[in-house]
C-alpha cells in the first residue's frame, strides 16, 4: 500500500461509528498482492550482513527481546531465572545488553519485578485470556488490571479471532479501547494471531482495526498457533504502520512473535524493517522479537564474533 491511497484522518474519526462503516473502510483498504509480498520478502531475506554490522545487529536484536516463558509449569524459581538472565543475558560479558523486556502470565509478573524493578528491562505479560481470548469481557479487562496492579508496563492481549473472521469488527475495536483504558500507562500490544486470520488481506485489515482502537503495538501471534511469524505478514503489518504514521501522525511498534529461532532469523527481521519504515522503527522502543530461543544463538553467534570459535553447548542456560 502507498501513502497516496490510504485514508485521511478525517475519515478515520468516522470509520469507527458503526460497524458498516468500519467494515466499509477496512474492505476498502487495497488488496494485498501475495505474490509481490512473498517475493519482496524472500528477496530482502537474501541480503547479507557481515563483520561490524553484523556484530552491531546481533546486539540491536538481542536488545529487542521479550524474553518469555507462557508455560502451564512455570514456576517462581523459573521465571525469576529468565528475568536474571534478560538482566545479563550473557553474564560472563558485561557489554551484551539486556533484554527488551520478559514476558509472563500475569499470575507471575511480581515474580519479574522483583528482580528488574528499576532496570530497563520492561515487565510484559499476556492477558485477556491468553491465547485463546475465548472468555467474557469482564474476565478479560480484569485480567489486564491484575497485571497492570502487579507490575506490568507492557500488556500483550489477543483478538476476538472468532468475531473479527465473522465480520464483527465493531465488537474487536471496542474490546480493544476497552482493554487500552485497562491498561492505564502500560503500553498495549495487540495480537492478532495471523494464523487464524488466513489471507493476507485480513492482516492488513487486522492491523488498521488494531490500531485505530489506540493498540501501542501490532503483533503476529501467541506462539501457540502454526504458521506464526512470517516475514511476508511481518512486511505487510510493517506497511501498515508505516502508512497509518503518514496519515495520524502516530507511530505504533510491530512485534513478530513465534517461529523465530536463529540469529540468521532475526537479522533478516532487520533488514525487512529497515528497507520497509526505516531505521526510525530499529529501535526496541518500537521493533520487538517475541522469542526465547532465538537469544541463545544470538549469544552463541556474539561469542564466536569475539572469540573466532562457537562455545560449547553450556555457555548459554536452557530456558
Amino acid at each position: 500500500m502507498t501513502v497516496a491511497t490510504t485514508p485521511s484522518a478525517a475519515t478515520l474519526a468516522e470509520v469507527t461509528r458503526s460497524n458498516a462503516a468500519l467494515r466499509a473502510f477496512l474492505h476498502g483498504l487495497p488488496g494485498v498482492d501475495k505474490v509481490g509480498a512473498d517475493a519482496r520478502a524472500a528477496t530482502l531475506g537474501t541480503r547479507s550482513i557481515k563483520t561490524t554490522a553484523k556484530a552491531l545487529a546481533i546486539d540491536l536484536a538481542i536488545s529487542m527481546v521479550d524474553l518469555t516463558t507462557l508455560e502451564g509449569a512455570d514456576t517462581p524459581g523459573k521465571v525469576r531465572g529468565l528475568a536474571n538472565k534478560a538482566l545479563r543475558p550473557d553474564p560472563l560479558d558485561p557489554t551484551c545488553p539486556p533484554t527488551a523486556a520478559v514476558c509472563v502470565y500475569p499470575s507471575m509478573v511480581a515474580e519479574v519485578a522483583r528482580v528488574v524493578k528499576g532496570s530497563p528491562v520492561k515487565i510484559a505479560s499476556v492477558a485477556t485470556a491468553f491465547p485463546a481470548g475465548q472468555a467474557s469481557l469482564k474476565v478479560k479487562l480484569d485480567d489486564v488490571r491484575d497485571a497492570v496492579r502487579a507490575g506490568a508496563d507492557e500488556v500483550d492481549m489477543v483478538i476476538n479471532r472468532g468475531a473479527f473472521l465473522s465480520g464483527r469488527y465493531l465488537e474487536v475495536f471496542e474490546e480493544i479501547v476497552a482493554v487500552k483504558d485497562a491498561c492505564g500507562d502500560a503500553r498495549l500490544k495487540v495480537i492478532m494471531e495471523t494464523g487464524e486470520l488466513v489471507t493476507y488481506d485480513n492482516v492488513r485489515r487486522a492491523s488498521w482495526l488494531s490500531m485505530l482502537a489506540g493498540g501501542d503495538f501490532i503483533k503476529t501471534s501467541t506462539g501457540k498457533v502454526q504458521p506464526a511469524a512470517t516475514p511476508p505478514v511481518t512486511l505487510i503489518m510493517l506497511e501498515a504502520v508505516r502508512d497509518f504514521l503518514a496519515v495520524t501522525g502516530r507511530k505504533v511498534g510491530v512485534k513478530p512473535a513465534g517461529g523465530i529461532k536463529t540469529s540468521k532469523d532475526a537479522i533478516k527481521y532487520l533488514v525487512l524493517v529497515n528497507e520497509t519504515v526505516g531505521d526510525g522503527w530499529l529501535d526496541p522502543h518500537w521493533f520487538r522479537f517475541g522469542a526465547s530461543s532465538v537469544l541463545n544463538d544470538l549469544l552463541m553467534q556474539r561469542s564466536k564474533m569475539k572469540t573466532g570459535h562457537y562455545s560449547g553447548p553450556d555457555y548459554v542456560t536452557l530456558d
